[in-house]
């Protein structure tokens, strides 16, 4: 098979790893720069064009698209879509994945456990806020953040109220949450692949860092996770349309809640936690499902 990876670094160890197994299995994987890649969208056949040539024989695509990029890389898997390539992660899916409130109106929809969110415009309802997910302390979080940036921990009404008016007054969207305490600063990531959980770790925040991101210098660890958390990584993946994603829960009194469906889940924590092959599971997904047109959504919607 010919395969391409929307990315921006080669060099990070996520895409190294997705290329070593993808030539260890027999395929080609090219990568190409998404900020790079144009669509022709005046022509009657869908194309795509990287570094001023038209490319095309791809078989499938996968999607390793930078927040900083989401609209951008977005449009160019589109037109990969559009143009029949199988992707390993549709266009809509991410989409849903990348908009922290729209996701969480969809798992909160079909029952899926989360900690109780509140979501509104005007900073003067603040308190409101805070007091409607039984705060404080809160967790604030910028609806555009990723790994762990613009994710804060008010621990007082006041603080609370000034970090929200902060953010508002400088016109960016926020969420806020309740503090799952207990959780003690540890959160559970389950990497699903083709509807299944093949990995799973526990992440632990650095010393005095409630997050637990291991790009702000956490550390990870292989987990057992329960029947629970299992069902509840597989349901999210299914509802938000993704064959690979990373779902990050945090253990509550009440059961797993979710606070993320991550669509470009990093390999290297869960590889070196877990000692699997991730990147050669990803490529067997890829193996067995990649057809010509089989996307659902054809680009569109």
């Amino acid at each position: 098979m010919k395969i391409a990876m929307l990315a921006r670094n080669a060099n990070l160890y996520s895409h190294r790893r997705l290329v070593e197994a993808a030539e260890a299995r027999g395929h080609t994987l090219d990568i190409l720069n998404t900020t790079r890649c144009t669509v022709n969208i005046a022509s009657h056949r869908p194309t795509v064009s990287y570094n001023g040539e038209t490319i095309n024989g791809f078989d499938a695509v996968i999607p390793r698209i930078g927040a900083s990029i989401t609209q951008y890389g977005l449009a160019i898997l589109r037109q990969f879509e559009m143009s029949g390539v199988w992707p390993l992660n549709e266009s809509v899916a991410i989409g849903r994945s990348r908009d922290k409130l729209r996701s969480m109106q969809i798992l909160a929809k079909h029952g899926l456990g989360l900690p109780l969110t509140a979501y509104a415009n005007d900073p003067k309802q603040a308190e409101e806020l805070i007091k409607a997910v039984n705060g404080p302390p809160v967790v604030i979080k910028l609806l555009e953040g990723t790994q762990g940036i613009g994710v804060v921990l008010a621990e007082t009404m006041s603080s609370a109220k000034s970090v929200i008016e902060a953010f508002r007054g400088a016109n960016v969207n926020i969420l806020v949450q309740e503090f799952i305490k207990e959780a003690g600063g540890t959160d559970i990531r389950a990497l699903v692949i083709g509807g299944k959980v093949v990995a799973a770790m526990k992440r632990t925040g650095a010393p005095d860092d409630f997050r637990s991101n291991l790009h702000r210098g956490g550390s990870a660890e292989v987990i057992k996770i329960t029947p629970e958390e299992r069902s509840t990584a597989v349901r999210a993946a299914k509802r938000m349309g993704l064959n690979v994603c990373g779902v990050d829960m945090l253990r509550s009194n009440h059961g797993p809640v979710i606070m993320e469906v991550n669509s470009s889940p990093g390999l290297e924590g869960i590889e070196t936690a877990t000692g699997k092959d991730v990147a050669g599971m990803i490529i067997k997904c890829i193996e067995d499902n990649a057809r010509s047109g089989k996307t659902k959504t054809k680009g569109a919607g």
